[in-house]
C-alpha cells in the first residue's frame, strides 16, 4: 500500500514538472502591454488651487496645482504643458497675471489650505516670458502663500497674502508689499506670530482699497486649531499704510478661515464666505464702504470645508471657486 502511494505522489510531481516545463518563458517583453497611464485627477495631488486666464488669449490658462506644480495650456485644455517642473517647491497655493502685461506671471508657493497632506512653498516666484523661466523673488519663509495683487496702475507694485507656517509660529506671515516688482518686501499687515492672511481683495476703482481676511490656525501631530478670536476681517484704504478691523454686523465670536470678493461691477458690494470657529458657515455681504455687513447667506450643511467667491467681471455674479482646508 505505501508503494502505491509513493508511486502515485512521484508521478503527479512529474505530471506537474512537465506541465511547468511546457509554459512560455517570461521576459519584459511579456509585459510591454502594461504601460502606466494616468487615470487621476482623482488623487491628493489633483486639487487644483488656482486659475489665472491670459485676458489677451482666452484660450491661454495657467493653472496651479495644489500638490502638482504649474501647468500651461494655449488651447483652452486640450493640450497642458508643465511650466514649474525645476522651481524649488510642488506645491502652489496661487496665480497671478500682471494685468498690464500678462507675460509677467506670479506664483505663490505653499498651498492655501491645513490639511496633514499639504506640502510647503519656498515663497514668491515671477516670470517676465509667459512660464518659460522663473525667478525667486524671496518671502522664503512665507511657507503657504494664499493671493497675490498687482495693482493695475503700477506693474510694480505687488501684494502678497500669507498664511504663514501651518505647524509652528512665526514665519512671514499677514500682508506684504513691494513697490520695485518684487526686489525688496516690506510687512503691510501683521498681526501676531500665529495669525496669517487666507485671501485678499481691491477695490477695483481705487486700488490703494484693500481687505484682508486674517486667520489663525495651527496644525499639530494630535489636533487642529482652525480659528480664533485673532480671526477677521481688515480694510485699508491708503495701500497698506493703515488697517483698520471691520466689525459692524460681524458675528462677536471666533471665526475660522474667510474667503473674499469685492464686486467689479459695484465694488461697495463686499461679499465675505466664512466659516465660524465652532459653529459652521455663513456668507455675508457689505453693502458700503462703511465696512457694514448685512443678510447671512448660504444655510446649510456642505461636505465642502472651503468655499470663496470669486466674481465674473461682466456680469459682477459670483462664482464658486472650491477647495479644502
Amino acid at each position: 500500500m505505501k508503494k502505491l502511494v509513493v508511486l502515485a505522489i512521484l508521478a503527479l510531481a512529474s505530471g506537474v514538472s512537465a506541465a511547468i516545463a511546457q509554459q512560455p518563458h517570461l521576459d519584459s517583453s511579456s509585459f510591454d502591454g502594461l504601460e502606466l497611464r494616468a487615470i487621476g485627477p482623482a488623487l491628493m495631488s489633483g486639487r487644483i488651487a488656482d486659475i489665472a486666464i491670459d485676458p489677451r488669449h482666452q484660450s491661454t490658462w495657467y493653472v496651479a496645482v495644489g500638490s502638482g506644480g504649474v501647468w500651461k495650456t494655449v488651447n483652452a485644455g486640450t493640450t497642458w504643458t508643465p511650466i514649474f517642473e525645476h522651481e524649488g517647491s510642488y506645491s502652489i497655493g496661487t496665480v497671478t497675471l500682471d494685468p498690464t502685461n500678462p507675460d509677467i506671471v506670479w506664483v505663490g508657493t505653499g498651498e492655501n489650505v491645513s490639511g496633514r497632506h499639504v506640502g510647503y512653498g519656498d515663497g514668491v516666484y515671477k516670470s517676465l516670458d509667459g512660464g518659460e523661466s522663473w525667478s525667486n523673488m524671496g518671502l522664503r519663509s512665507s511657507e503657504h502663500i494664499a493671493r497675490i495683487l498687482v495693482d493695475p496702475r503700477d506693474s510694480n507694485v505687488v501684494y502678497v497674502a500669507s498664511e504663514g507656517p501651518l505647524w509652528s509660529s512665526g514665519g512671514e506671515r499677514g500682508v506684504y508689499k513691494t513697490t520695485d516688482g518684487g526686489g525688496s518686501w516690506e510687512p503691510s499687515l501683521r498681526i501676531s506670530d500665529d495669525t496669517g492672511v487666507t485671501d485678499l481683495e481691491l477695490d477695483p476703482r481705487n486700488p490703494d482699497v484693500l481687505y484682508a481676511a486674517a486667520y489663525q490656525r495651527r496644525r499639530r501631530i494630535w489636533s487642529f486649531m482652525g480659528g480664533g478670536p485673532e480671526s477677521g476681517i481688515y480694510k485699508t484704504t491708503n495701500g497698506g499704510g493703515r488697517w483698520r478691523r471691520l466689525s459692524n454686523g460681524l458675528p462677536a465670536v471666533d471665526m475660522g478661515k474667510i474667503g473674499l470678493a469685492v464686486s467689479p461691477l459695484a465694488p461697495d458690494f463686499v461679499y465675505a464666505r466664512k466659516k465660524e470657529a465652532s459653529t459652521g458657515r455663513r456668507m455675508r455681504e457689505s453693502t458700503g464702504r462703511s465696512g457694514t455687513t448685512t443678510s447671512a447667506r448660504q444655510r446649510g450643511r456642505t461636505t465642502t470645508r472651503r468655499f470663496t467667491p470669486r466674481l465674473t467681471p461682466a456680469t459682477g455674479s459670483t462664482r464658486w471657486t472650491p477647495g479644502f482646508t
